[in-house]
């Protein structure tokens, strides 16, 4: 038989590497390539200083409060102004009858006349008796006496004159005038009403509405952390005359206004263990009324070197508070921080950043701790404050 008709042992073991050859680089072809990393948006943290604010419940009283009453009886013949308007100091409000005054004080009048000409009737005898007392044409005795009578007689004087002053008093008090300028209500009496008998009847209230004050209660732990924050140097005090505040209405709506604060209460109220705190605001459209219930953002404090991160990107759960960084191997880390305030759709975190970190914002879902990614910058900046922005353009509320 010929030998060139068979399969030698070399001949199958050749077709049989090339055939696993061919079978290896046909599936090598068809194998897919490793995906890329997922893309991520990040922000590059840096410290930037945020004005620290909180909002605080508060009610508008009028800077202020003039009760106009009657200061002497009689019968009020006219009321002078018009309800609910704007009234200035020493405007007559009201007019009493004052004809009795009128009578009293011109009776005042003649009674300081007779005092003034008996006073000078004894000052002439006075004089006269001094040149006689010296020749011993009078005794001493009707001397002393002539002096006895003229120092009577300028009490007298005295006397008449303090008399014609209060009849004068009385008679003006007869015209009620304006005591400070503001709108005053409803008036209480009308004419004819018999008033100051025997009690000083109120007649109108006039409030000054411009400015207008606001009285803020802050609860005393509040306060007491706000204090010990500034005392270990972490934030950094507002003055008086810069601390702002500004006002939302009881539908919601800011009030165009800004105003700034006046004092804090030295004392605790026992009842509600809140300190008061008082504000002050122009209100020259009059949209602020006493008795107002509203809601205020006031300043209390800045912090130099905030840290300021988007809320999208703080994942909060039972353990607390984390971010997603990108590390330098552009690695996913897992961060826990603490962020306890917020400064508009921004979060603060006192602890747990730094500068320079990579914090991740977008793309979240793909970011899981030890895989690679690509960090592309954040297209959105909510809750950055610019290098010249003002403390009053930032609003950061405690949580």
């Amino acid at each position: 038989m010929n030998s060139s008709g068979r399969f030698t042992p070399f001949a199958i073991v050749a077709a049989t590497v090339m055939l696993s050859a061919c079978v290896d680089q046909a599936g090598a072809a068809k194998s897919p390539a490793s995906p890329p990393p997922a893309e991520v948006a990040v922000i590059t943290v840096a410290p930037q200083r945020v004005a620290l604010s909180i909002d605080l419940p508060g009610r508008l009283e009028a800077a202020r409060i003039a009760q106009v009453r009657a200061r002497v009886p009689g019968i009020v013949l006219q009321r002078a102004f018009r309800e609910g308007s704007d009234v200035k100091a020493g405007e007559v409000l009201f007019r009493i009858d004052d004809a009795p005054f009128q009578a009293s004080f011109q009776s005042a009048q003649a009674a300081l006349a007779k005092a003034e000409a008996n006073h000078a009737q004894i000052s002439l005898k006075a004089q006269r008796y001094a040149a006689l007392v010296d020749s011993n044409a009078i005794s001493k005795q009707e001397y002393d006496d002539v002096n006895a009578a003229q120092k009577q007689a300028a009490a007298d004087v005295a006397t008449a004159r303090a008399a014609l002053a209060t009849a004068g008093l009385n008679l003006g008090y007869a015209t009620v005038t304006a005591p400070i300028t503001g709108r005053i209500g409803r008036a209480q009496v009308t004419e004819g009403a018999l008033v100051g008998q025997n009690e000083a009847t109120p007649l109108a209230t006039i409030q000054q509405l411009d400015p207008i004050y606001v009285n803020l209660t802050q609860s005393s732990a509040e306060v007491l952390q706000l204090r010990h924050a500034l005392a270990a140097g972490q934030l950094k005090g507002v003055g008086r005359d810069e601390a702002r505040v500004n006002l939302l209405m009881e539908d919601g709506r800011p009030y165009p206004h800004t105003g700034k604060l006046l004092f804090s209460d030295m004392a605790v109220d026992e009842s509600t263990g809140a300190v008061v705190l008082r504000a002050v605001f122009p209100n020259p459209e009059r949209l602020l009324m006493p008795g107002l219930f509203v809601r205020a953002r006031l300043e209390q404090a800045i912090n130099e070197n905030a840290i300021v991160v988007p809320q999208q990107a703080v994942q909060r759960s039972a353990e607390g508070a984390r971010v997603m960084l990108v590390d330098v191997s552009n690695n996913v880390v897992a961060r826990p921080v603490k962020a306890d305030r917020s400064q508009g759709d921004a979060w603060i975190v006192s602890e747990g950043l730094k500068a320079g970190d990579r914090v991740i914002v977008e793309g979240l879902q793909k970011a899981k701790p030890g895989v690679p990614v690509k960090a592309v910058a954040w297209a959105g900046a909510p809750g950055k404050a610019p290098q010249d922005a003002k403390p009053e353009a930032l609003n950061v509320k405690a949580r």
